[in-house]
């Protein structure tokens, strides 16, 4: 399973996959850049975590979301 994460990088927001330099995806808003990684992973699996502004972990999604483990919030 990959992992990708959503950042706040200055103007923008961004998903980017663990590994890579580059975002996958950009947006001018948060709730731009959620829309766009729903559409994103809908062939993919992996693990995305939403950070705050702030970098902290504010919640983390798992997709397909059949592949989320029960025992984990979020």
């Amino acid at each position: 399973m990959d992992d990708y994460h959503i950042t706040k990088d200055g103007k923008i927001w961004k998903l980017t996959k663990v590994g890579n330099d580059r975002a996958s995806k950009t947006a001018g808003t948060k709730e731009e850049i959620i829309k766009e990684t729903r559409e994103y992973m809908k062939n993919r699996t992996g693990s995305v975590k939403i950070h705050k502004v702030d970098g902290k972990i504010q919640e983390e999604r798992t997709y397909p979301r059949k592949n989320d483990p029960s025992e984990t919030p979020g």
